[in-house]
């Protein structure tokens, strides 16, 4: 069953997949009673949330009512530390969901929190080396940086801008064992990244992101972080949006109407799922990891995964972004449903065995990649 608020775009995309296990049906996110109505009409073994995370408590919340396997690819919103907010954490990312897993837990039930493609790939990467690539970890650094560009924008995200905003104008989280999680202020730290198969050097900036909160509680390292290569310009107009307010959540008056600044800023701008057919290039998601490898010696490996925009249209007709992200739920359900996976609670993907994810991720045709690099 595929709901969505808007029933005509949830039947477009059912009657495009032209398979009749498929239905579409009107749901309204932020309505928990509606959900587990819906849930318990359709006997929902699981319930996929594919909303903006901002929707995130009333869809965990139903699925908990429900009974049923919660997965999703963001975690709850943040909350600034009031004082301190570029130096001391507030509520973190994920604080709600985290707060509820021994609930979870009683109940035999699990949420799988995070499961696209960052975070999710890039934490299954994180297990994946500390299972079988390293003795002890230094530094686990999620490395996200593309060459795309879009035909005819000047500026349009590839993915949902209520998003980008959230994760780029809040404070970044960084992890140090001994000093825990803290914050610093939004794109700090600016270091120059190469991306493999082509995409070449990036530079790289702090981002508020769900690894940082995830990794540390399941592998065992001195330090998480998260580095996103946004480009000058893209800063630039994050900034302005801020500082014009344009990143307010808040309603405010228009001329009798009640709207959110940040809500007229995603009207205002193209539906990133519709731009494939305007779109060239390719986007790398990764995880570095430095430490000791074994045998004692240092080692240094960048995990990856890499999707050309073209062969993406072509093959599935959806631009890179959404297939990159949307792969791995669809392969953690499979091993869920197979009992490969299985647990209560609220976990991360880094909670569990990374190879037959990266296998069945593989089978599907996007095995990831792996690189040596010299130890720093």
């Amino acid at each position: 069953m595929l709901a969505d608020i808007n029933e005509v775009q949830a039947q477009t995309t059912v009657d495009r997949l032209s398979d009749e296990r498929f239905e579409a049906a009107r749901l309204d996110a932020s309505d928990p009673s509606a959900i587990v109505a819906l849930a318990k009409e359709v006997k929902a073994d699981a319930i996929v949330n594919a909303c903006d995370p901002r929707f995130n408590p009333p869809i965990f919340d139903a699925a908990f009512e429900a009974g049923c396997t919660y997965l999703d690819m963001a975690m709850t919103l943040s909350e600034p530390h009031p004082e301190r907010p570029h130096e001391e954490t507030g509520v973190v990312l994920g604080q709600y969901q985290f707060d509820a897993s021994t609930a979870w837990e009683k109940r035999g039930l699990l949420c799988l929190a995070g499961i696209g493609v960052e975070p999710g790939l890039s934490d299954v990467f994180a297990r994946y080396a500390a299972d079988h690539l390293f003795e002890s970890i230094d530094e686990v650094g999620v490395r996200d940086g593309a060459d795309l560009t879009i035909t005819g924008y000047e500026f349009a995200p590839t993915f949902s801008i209520w998003t980008t905003i959230e994760e780029c104008l809040n404070p970044p989280v960084i992890y140090e064992r001994d000093r825990g999680w803290f914050t610093t202020p939004p794109f700090s730290e600016p270091e120059t990244f190469v991306f493999p198969e082509g995409i070449g050097p990036i530079e790289c900036v702090n981002v508020e992101h769900e690894e940082v909160l995830l990794i540390p509680r399941w592998v065992d390292c001195n330090k998480v972080t998260f580095k996103y290569g946004l480009g000058d310009e893209f800063i630039g107009v994050l900034k302005t949006i801020s500082m014009l307010g344009l990143d307010s959540t808040e309603p405010v008056n228009a001329r009798g109407v009640e709207v959110a600044p940040r809500d007229v800023v995603a009207a205002t701008l193209p539906d990133p799922a519709k731009l494939g057919d305007r779109m060239q290039g390719r986007t790398c998601a990764g995880t570095w990891v430095h430490g000791t490898g074994p045998g004692g010696k240092p080692r240094d490996v960048y995990l990856y995964h890499v999707v050309d925009n073209e062969d993406c249209m072509a093959k599935y007709g959806s631009q890179a972004v959404v297939l990159q992200t949307a792969l791995n739920p669809v392969v953690a359900l499979e091993l869920l449903d197979s009992g490969v996976w299985s647990g209560a609670g609220v976990l991360g993907p880094e909670a569990f065995e990374a190879s037959p994810f990266l296998d069945l991720l593989a089978d599907y045709g996007h095995p990831h990649g792996m690189e040596e690099r010299t130890p720093s």
